[in-house]
């Protein structure tokens, strides 16, 4: 698809951006599944394109929910709440925009959930000459070295507890090896300021895990590695860039200034 082509809103696309999220966050959590004994407590079961993901000893909202729901599967609710329950383990449903139908809502509240809050599914066109900031210097990550740094600015940008930093940094070192996946970190003063990921499966660019260190926000950073990243995507043939946030958030904007649309809603629905 070329870059004066306008992707036309369907429900294929946003089956194809919810498929390369959720391959994301699977090869996330592989890579905490491969620590001997699986200390982090993966576990993940999928059916009709429905996914349940489970990080039982990590309460991160995204290595625990559901996604994938479509029109007429409102059966799957109970049965999954009733498996992380079981595994005491807290848990959010992701229904996007297209897949919504009244059973589900119904079923989700009858269980004791309610929407809680909405995240933006953002696209668009490839374009391999999209302008990237001269004077923010972003870098592949492709050395021990550059590692380091990235790691550096990626737990300051996450605000990871000081305590478990070094742990986090031994857990997901092997992100550098993972297939389809381009680190990058963005500088500022000379120093590791911001970190983003490019992960590229079927044909899809996703734009995943940006965060900038507090001391160094509202200087374009994100921006810049957004530019970066679809650039680099749009070179590698992608059909399409996609990418999330919460609605009308400040990375939300961020994608718009970089040139992505919203393409649906997701609605959040939490335990009470």
């Amino acid at each position: 698809m070329g870059s004066g082509a306008r992707l036309v809103p369907s429900l294929d696309l946003v089956h194809r951006v919810i498929a390369v999220d959720t391959a994301y966050t699977l090869a996330r959590m592989r890579v905490l599944e491969r620590i001997p004994g699986n200390p982090v407590g993966i576990s993940y079961w999928s059916m009709d394109d429905v996914t349940a993901l489970m990080a039982r000893n990590l309460p991160s909202l995204a290595f625990n929910r559901v996604v994938g729901l479509r029109r007429g599967q409102a059966h799957h609710i109970e049965p999954l709440v009733n498996w992380y329950r079981q595994q005491d383990a807290a848990v959010s449903f992701e229904i996007a925009a297209g897949d919504h139908e009244p059973a589900i809502g119904q079923e989700l509240a009858r269980l004791g959930f309610f929407q809680s809050a909405f995240h933006a599914a953002l696209i668009r066109e490839p374009d391999v000459d999209i302008a990237v900031p001269h004077d923010i210097p972003v870098e592949r990550v492709t050395t021990d070295q550059a590692m380091d740094a990235f790691l550096s600015a990626y737990v300051l940008g996450w605000g990871i507890p000081e305590h478990a930093r070094e742990q986090f940094k031994r857990n997901v070192r092997p992100w550098i090896d993972e297939p389809g996946w381009s680190l990058y970190l963005a500088r500022a003063e000379g120093r590791p300021a911001a970190t983003a990921i490019l992960y590229v499966r079927d044909g899809v660019g996703y734009l995943a895990d940006a965060a900038a260190d507090p001391a160094h926000r509202r200087r374009g950073l994100h921006v810049a590695l957004l530019r970066r990243r679809i650039r680099d995507a749009s070179a590698a043939g992608v059909e399409f860039v996609c990418s999330g946030a919460y609605h009308l958030s400040t990375s939300h904007r961020n994608m718009e200034r970089a040139g992505m649309r919203p393409l649906f809603l997701r609605a959040i629905w939490t335990q009470t």
